[in-house]
């Protein structure tokens, strides 16, 4: 037996046929009441608006008589049409405030011309008062039901908000990149504002092949979005868990995005207007594989990893071949040496391209005596000779090392 029709049970069944012929002229009654008492529905009874209302009234009404009739003999079909008004509220922007004061009105209504028409049908005081019992059930019923479809349309309401994000999320992402208007009504349908400071593009978790597909990586960009707020929006895209960043050059924004991210290391894109959106997307994909690889550091104290700030390591990066070639080529003299030795000229070499003619902060920097410093400096112009004094050739042994 339903909850509400326990109190029911009390009621004698002829009691229905009492109370029937009050039903009428009680929803004539009961709509006019709240177009005046409750605010929201303030408004002439008329076309959809007043169709639905009159609806519900009639099937409350005729649905609690019924229940006097056969408490259980209450089949649900009527549950739908509060469950649907609670849906309406939703949908039009209200609380659930008015429905609720509507339920209410129309119990204290209710109570009232069925107790007239009890007493005057002889029905006994017990029965009446199971009536009074009933009917504040029933609304409780009513009211539960309509709480559960507008919490079901407000979840529907969020997935399709959310539905709405990711796909701007990925047009922005998209190679060859849309045209502006097609960017403007994805946003606008989204509820998004295009940033007049710009965005940056922010991604975490860059997965290979058979690594969380995308609906783990859209859950990623999403909670990732939302620990970093201020109008974020996220979504899986080129195999990543991707955020858009609004305004990022905003005061206090860096760090209060750097401060945000704690969970997973991340890479944050050059800010770029909205409509060049894919390269920020494109350099931060980058910088996070760089960054999975091993390649690049965090900024100190953050999991953040900022694209220009690695530019160099980025451009080496986007040919791969080309700098293996400069690695090899520029770094041949090291490679008749063994294990050992070679990678002991390598660190010094790099070191001292960094401190040209600085022994002791070579040293230093090595944690070896100057002395030793020495020696390997004149192992390493035996092997590379004027390179070493010209600034051209410096470089690119600092780049081929680099590419190591």
């Amino acid at each position: 037996m339903p909850p509400a029709a326990r109190p029911f049970a009390a009621i004698p069944a002829d009691a229905a046929a009492v109370l029937r012929p009050v039903l009428p002229g009680l929803a004539d009654e009961l709509v006019r009441a709240i177009a005046v008492e409750v605010p929201d529905y303030a408004r002439a009874m008329e076309g959809e608006f007043g169709r639905v209302v009159r609806l519900g009234v009639e099937t409350a009404l005729g649905r609690f008589v019924d229940l006097i009739e056969d408490p259980t003999g209450d089949d649900g079909r009527g549950k739908a049409t509060y469950v649907n008004l609670g849906r309406g509220e939703m949908r039009a922007g209200r609380s659930l405030d008015a429905l609720l004061s509507a339920y209410r009105l129309g119990s204290r209504l209710a109570w009232r011309r069925f107790v007239e028409a009890g007493v005057a049908g002889g029905l006994e005081p017990d029965a009446i008062y199971a009536l009074g019992e009933a009917i504040f059930a029933y609304i409780d019923e009513l009211s539960a039901e309509s709480a559960e479809g507008y919490a079901e349309e407000q979840t529907a309401a969020a997935g399709e908000s959310e539905r709405r994000r990711r796909r701007l999320v990925r047009l922005f992402a998209q190679d060859p990149p849309p045209g502006q208007e097609a960017i403007r009504t994805a946003a606008a349908g989204a509820g998004w504002a295009l940033p007049r400071g710009g965005l940056a593009a922010l991604v975490a978790a860059v997965a290979e092949t058979g690594e969380p597909g995308e609906a783990l990586l859209d859950s990623t960009a999403a909670r990732l979005a939302r620990q970093l707020g201020e109008g974020a929006i996220g979504a899986e895209a080129f195999g990543a868990a991707l955020v858009i960043v609004p305004d990022p050059d905003a005061p206090g924004r860096r760090r209060r995005l750097a401060a945000a991210i704690m969970e997973h290391p991340v890479a944050l894109g050059p800010t770029v207007p909205w409509a060049e959106a894919l390269r920020s997307v494109r350099r931060a994909v980058a910088t996070e594989r760089l960054a999975a690889a091993g390649r690049l550091a965090a900024r100190e104290g953050t999991q953040l990893r900022v694209a220009d700030d690695h530019l160099v390591d980025l451009l080496l990066a986007a040919d791969t071949a080309l700098a293996a070639e400069l690695a090899a080529g520029r770094l041949a003299p090291l490679d008749e040496l063994g294990e050992g030795p070679r990678a002991r000229l390598r660190e010094t070499l790099a070191a001292w391209l960094d401190r040209p003619g600085q022994v002791q902060a070579v040293a230093e920097a090595l944690g070896v005596h100057p002395q030793t410093v020495r020696y390997r400096v004149r192992q390493l112009r035996d092997l590379f000779g004027a390179r070493l004094d010209d600034p051209d050739a410096r470089f690119e042994l600092a780049l081929a090392l680099r590419v190591r």
